[in-house]
């Protein structure tokens, strides 16, 4: 598993997470020695970017808020002219243990895309109302297009492989979930192969929350636009693309 730390980038997208990020990076390389780890600060306004130095990590700034999509295009870009061959997404405010990403690397062995699932057995995570209802469709009608049962389609906690990672260097998607669900579709129609394990979920180590329960209409009405968007976008020369990664 060393072998495989040394050539895993962990990119951690952060946006105003000053209070967490310099525990989590501080936790990541203590957890998995060897790894790497990129914190992009994603048009903070605060001191993430000197907490996440000072904690060890390298740290790549965008001009402005590009949101997690934008943030996880450049780590992927970051990964393939820096040579790694694995990147593994974490969130920076402390929800993703880094205990499991031997786990999830492990899984890559069989897969291109490896999803740290949230519903699938493990820990204590829940969601309820129209969130969870809007949950299951989408991981419904995703294990279709994916040919694969997936419980948690909209998890931030993932692995890829080489494969996948140059493929997403090229073809992320910036919009708002379309870096969980259209990133899925793309992957699919590539010819990635995409699993899932059970991990668990902690509270936040700091700042605020980006959903409550007045934004559950919006989120849903997003989720089921950004389903809509995925499936009928033509694809383009993705599949070539991968295969030849």
């Amino acid at each position: 598993m060393s072998e495989r730390l040394n050539r895993t980038l962990i990119v951690m997208p952060a946006f105003n997470e000053e209070e967490a990020v310099g525990a989590v990076v501080r936790e990541v390389l203590q957890t998995l020695p060897g790894v790497h780890c990129l914190v992009v600060n994603d048009g903070s306004r605060d001191e993430t970017t000197a907490r996440a130095r000072e904690a060890g990590a390298t740290v790549a700034e965008l001009p402005f808020n590009l949101g997690v999509g934008g943030a996880m295009r450049l780590g992927f870009r970051y990964a393939l002219e820096h040579g790694f061959d694995n990147v593994v997404q974490l969130d920076s405010d402390g929800q993703h243990d880094p205990r499991s990403v031997p786990a999830l690397l492990a899984a890559l062995d069989n897969a291109d895309l490896v999803i740290g699932a949230r519903f699938a057995g493990e820990g204590d995570y829940e969601v309820r109302g129209p969130r969870k209802w809007a949950m299951r469709f989408l991981a419904s009608t995703l294990s279709r297009t994916a040919h694969t049962t997936l419980t948690d389609t909209t998890s931030g906690f993932k692995a890829m492989g080489p494969r996948t990672v140059a493929l997403f260097a090229q073809h992320y998607p910036a919009e708002y979930l379309g870096d969980t669900i259209e990133a899925l579709v793309i992957a699919a129609r590539a010819g990635c192969v995409i699993t899932q394990i059970p991990v668990s979920m902690r509270p936040r180590a700091g700042g605020k929350p980006s959903h409550n329960p007045f934004k559950a209409a919006a989120y849903l009405g997003r989720a089921f636009l950004a389903l809509g968007f995925a499936l009928i976008r033509p694809p383009s020369n993705i599949r070539h693309e991968a295969a030849t990664a």
